[in-house]
């Protein structure tokens, strides 16, 4: 069953329960039927009429929706009764192939389907309004049923329910993953002069120098030739102040 289908066939089932309480005891619940409708091969157009006929005569009538879906309720009169007839049905006035059972309270699914050769050429008469007297005096026949009446006004809201109990805290979820090492910082300012550090331990004592015998022998000559050339300055400047 479509979704279209069954939303049409739930409505009409909640609009029977709808029904207030206040109808008369001897009427009898609806049989609500919900389907596609076909005519020549092709999904009913919109507003294409879909008839229901028991005993030759149309007890209710309804148009098909943009899908060609529709919903009808049979529903007998007041002291009637529909127990144990057949529904038939005719698409756009055509006679459809399908027809069921009346079912009191019933809901059934029924795709109809009209326009072959057979169903054409049996397809009853329309009826509406209440037939003339025949020649031998008979009594026409019944006229069409009327629409049935509006829904009922929706009832007040119920009262809002209980707040359901609060659900216990959860398992702990798993540790996440480490995350990546971060970048290198920038460089720090050089730090500030520390102090003095202790003096070192002496150091080892170099090597002994060379022998400086040699170095006094000619110093001694030195001095001597020193000595001996003051005295010749001197001895000069004497003698020349004498002269």
């Amino acid at each position: 069953m479509t979704k279209t289908r069954l939303l049409a066939l739930v409505t009409a089932m909640v609009l029977l329960m709808t029904i207030p309480m206040t109808v008369s005891a001897q009427k009898a619940p609806p049989h609500v039927i919900v389907g596609t409708a076909t005519l020549e091969g092709a999904t009913a157009i919109e507003g294409t009429d879909v008839s229901a006929w028991i005993d030759g005569i149309i007890v209710e009538a309804v148009e098909v929706d943009a899908n060609g879906v529709f919903t009808i309720l049979v529903e007998p009169g007041d002291d009637e009764s529909y127990a144990g007839k057949t529904i038939s049905f005719s698409v756009g006035g055509t006679l459809a192939d399908e027809s069921t059972d009346w079912i009191q309270g019933g809901g059934t699914e029924l795709d109809l389907t009209a326009g072959s050769a057979a169903a054409a050429a049996t397809t009853p008469a329309t009826v509406t309004g209440t037939g003339a007297d025949g020649a031998d005096g008979a009594p026409g026949l019944p006229g069409r049923r009327g629409i049935q009446g509006l829904q009922g006004e929706t009832g007040a809201t119920g009262a809002t329910g209980a707040t359901g109990a609060i659900g216990g805290s959860g398992p702990a979820g798993a540790s996440g993953a480490d995350g990546a090492t971060g970048a290198t910082g920038a460089q720090g300012a050089p730090g500030a002069t520390g102090a003095t550090g202790a003096t070192g331990a002496t150091g080892a004592a170099g090597a002994a120098g060379a022998d400086g015998s040699g170095s006094n022998v000619i110093g001694i000559i030195a001095l001597i030739l020193g000595i001996v050339a003051i005295v010749g300055v001197g001895g000069v400047f004497v003698t020349g102040r004498r002269s």
